[in-house]
């Protein structure tokens, strides 16, 4: 299967997980999915909460998720938000995701087509513990 191919139906696993969005506050529902090397995914939703701080995005909830069952280090993640715009990861999710992975691919839809990014490209500087 072509990456494109893969990276696609990776996005559609981000648009169901946009469907069970916890978004009262904002109405701006987020879905997102991991990818892992052995092909497994798993996916995110944003859960906001009226102390918005206690708030979770959806990349950090996948990201929790998937550490949970021993996956460490994710080579894609798609994120989806308004249909057909580009959603890209917040300031807070690009440092948490890149605690995991810094190379790994960030897709996002941009009408009907896709867009990758080098995670490490949307957050330059960045600070690990291996940068101490």
């Amino acid at each position: 299967m072509k990456k494109k191919d893969v990276y696609m139906n990776l996005l559609q696993r981000a648009r169901e997980a946009r469907k069970f969005s916890y978004s009262p506050y904002s109405k701006f529902p987020v879905g997102a999915a991991l990818l892992f090397e052995d092909g497994e995914t798993v996916t995110g939703c944003n859960v906001e909460n009226c102390s918005y701080g206690l708030s979770l995005c959806a990349e950090r909830n996948a990201m929790a998720a998937a550490a949970a069952s021993g996956n460490l280090t994710p080579v894609a993640i798609a994120i989806v938000g308004e249909e057909g715009n580009p959603c890209f990861p917040c300031g807070a999710c690009r440092q948490f995701l890149i605690e995991f992975n810094r190379e790994m691919d960030v897709v996002v839809e941009s009408d009907s087509d896709i867009e990758i990014y080098k995670l490490n490209d949307l957050l330059p500087n960045h600070f690990t513990l291996t940068d101490r």
